[in-house]
């Protein structure tokens, strides 16, 4: 990664799971400063007092007050911005702050970007965003749409400034996912609570999570959006799967589908498709750079729109056995394992 050799990576929401992903990437590399940028002081000392590594620079902020984050944008030459209200059931209920982190404070990080010459930022979402049903995915559908209007801005090609966005599925073990709280059930010998047995998730892991974010940091244009293919699952065989690996007897109890939750997410949709780049593990989706002058244009586009989207339902489907062995591969769990008395 001779690319970030010397240089200054601002991560907003450093504190949460992906920040934590990033920091074990880089904190052997040849970076100059990390600065992890959140309104969470105990974690920040937490994670001050268990990395102790002077790469890494604290600075408390909230996304929602540009000026915390047009001062920490100083000298920084990329940024991953990753804070965000993500729980879709809390979206539902509070949508207001969603729509005050996820889209006015993404617009404050990529203005303190552009007005601070950084050189390349990706702004990360979620495949809540295509086909938006819930709060947290319209939020993040609109953080979406920011980058690329950024992008347009003369202000940004003038800086040299390229924003992206990045957009993958549920990350395994992240902090208020899944299969944590499968696990806790387990142990305390609770009923496992599944949604609806065939609802469908992608299944991706925490460094998946950050390989995405690095491929499109290396190829990205500006305004494009990029996908990482990955397989899905049923939450009941991904329960079931926690179940032989655990050895457990846990009833599993059906609780239905919570506020805003679909059966299947999708991560291109099929108007998405129509333009997307095939680069082997990955969608590349550029950015429709036209301006409202569409007479112009009506010879050099036109898209097909009848495309297959990308969702959980028809990629690659897991089986007990192969989420087992997925599962397996994840520090989270193979932990969990060790310290799991039967």
């Amino acid at each position: 990664m001779s690319i970030f050799k010397d240089k200054i990576l601002l991560i907003t929401g450093g504190t949460g799971s992906f920040g934590n992903a990033v920091l074990k990437r880089f904190l052997d590399s040849d970076i100059k400063e990390i600065r992890i940028f959140s309104r969470d002081e105990k974690k920040q000392d937490d994670m001050r007092h268990a990395l102790n590594n002077s790469k890494i620079n604290f600075i408390i902020g909230d996304v929602r007050d540009f000026d915390s984050i047009n001062n920490a944008m100083e000298r920084v030459d990329y940024v991953f911005s990753a804070a965000a209200l993500k729980q879709v059931p809390s979206c539902e209920f509070y949508p207001m702050q969603a729509i005050r982190t996820n889209i006015l404070g993404s617009e404050n990080v990529l203005e303190a970007a552009v007005r601070n010459n950084v050189k390349r930022v990706v702004v990360l979402s979620t495949d809540k965003a295509a086909y938006p049903i819930n709060t947290m995915g319209m939020t993040k559908a609109l953080m979406e749409k920011l980058a690329i209007s950024k992008s347009r801005d003369v202000r940004t090609k003038e800086h040299g400034t390229v924003i992206c966005a990045t957009r993958y599925g549920n990350v395994m073990c992240s902090r208020g996912s899944i299969i944590p709280l499968f696990i806790q059930q387990i142990k305390q010998g609770l009923p496992m609570t599944v949604t609806v047995p065939e609802m469908t998730r992608f299944m991706m892991s925490l460094d998946d999570a950050v390989n995405l974010v690095l491929f499109a940091f290396e190829h990205a244009d500006p305004g494009d959006l990029f996908v990482q293919k990955a397989p899905a699952a049923t939450i009941e065989v991904l329960a079931t799967a926690l179940k032989e690996l655990f050895h457990a007897d846990n009833a599993i109890q059906v609780i239905g589908a919570r506020h805003g939750e679909k059966m299947y997410e999708t991560l291109c949709t099929s108007e998405e498709m129509s333009k997307a780049e095939d680069l082997g593990n990955f969608f590349r989706v550029p950015a429709d750079f036209r301006d409202l002058n569409y007479a112009q244009y009506v010879n050099n586009f036109g898209y097909r729109v009848d495309c297959e989207q990308y969702n959980s339902d028809n990629t690659r489907r897991l089986n007990v056995e192969e989420m087992k062995s997925l599962l397996l591969s994840l520090d989270y769990v193979k932990k969990e394992l060790d310290n799991y008395e039967r």
